[in-house]
């Protein structure tokens, strides 16, 4: 006589999600932080050599340069080949725009630059610094036909721009003087300044007034009135500006327009809860 074979019940399921393969012991990928360990470093110090990241961390050299070359291969950090230094690259700008746009600074400053456009008739721009660079993240364009243009994300050499020589002015003399050594004092136009003594009375003048001036030091024909915006522990975290042809920027202009343009630098600051080391 044939019997069936005794009825085995199915396993039970286990409730809930399955467990992920990337979870690690303490919750966190420790390759991942270390990355991004590295990576805040090199953002904080502008630029650093292998062995000073390692030192700094106090990790092996190897290890610093397998995550420096990672990072690079992504783009979030960059080698300068001649001084063999690694600064943060184009990637880390990027991803730093999307938080940009979650914060007050793009609103509150675009708000200011339309009101600053049209008061002055010229078009309004603001920037951040990157290293020995300034990138536009905003502006609003004047209606006038011929106009300044700048897309966000351009870069601009500091000692040749409004808003470079507007951040330079905030910083301490030795850490400018650092950071243009660096850089490098490029020759865009004959305005251009090249010499370091020379740009440091810019500067002073500048710091003096609380705006500065690119007067045709990048484009011919081009002029810029700009300055600082400091956060909450009165450091200069961006800069706005105004600039337009010099047949409409003449000096009256840049005088009538300049502290037009520190009021505009303070309007983003109110609203940043932020103030200038001149502010009581």
């Amino acid at each position: 006589m044939k019997t069936d074979p005794p009825h085995t019940p199915p396993p039970k399921r286990s409730r809930g999600r399955p467990k992920s393969p990337f979870t690690e012991p303490q919750g966190t990928i420790q390759a991942l932080e270390r990355g991004l360990v590295v990576l805040r470093t090199v953002a904080s110090a502008d630029a650093l050599t292998l062995s000073e990241v390692s030192e700094r961390l106090d990790i092996p050299v190897a290890t610093a340069h397998r995550i420096l070359a990672t990072l690079e291969k992504m783009r979030f950090v960059r080698l300068d080949q001649a001084s063999q230094r690694w600064s943060v690259g184009v990637e880390a700008f990027r991803t730093g725009t999307s938080f940009l746009r979650q914060t007050n600074l793009l609103e509150i400053g675009r708000t200011a630059m339309r009101r600053l456009m049209e008061d002055t008739g010229e078009t309004a721009n603001m920037a951040v610094r990157d290293g020995g660079e300034v990138v536009f993240i905003g502006q609003v364009e004047t209606h006038a036909p011929i106009r300044a243009f700048f897309r966000p994300g351009t870069r601009g050499a500091l000692h040749a721009s409004g808003i470079g020589k507007a951040l330079l002015s905030a910083m301490p003399q030795g850490e400018a003087d650092a950071l243009l050594s660096r850089a490098g004092l490029r020759d865009f136009t004959p305005h251009t300044r090249t010499n370091l003594a020379d740009l440091r009375r810019d500067l002073a003048e500048s710091r003096a007034r609380g705006w500065a001036v690119d007067d045709e030091e990048r484009y011919l024909g081009m002029r810029c009135v700009a300055a600082p915006i400091f956060d909450s522990s009165e450091q200069a975290v961006a800069g706005i500006s105004v600039s337009g042809p010099t047949v409409r920027l003449d000096r009256a202009a840049l005088q009538a327009i300049g502290p037009r343009v520190r009021e505009a630098a303070r309007e983003v600051e109110e609203g940043l809860g932020g103030r200038g080391p001149k502010d009581t």
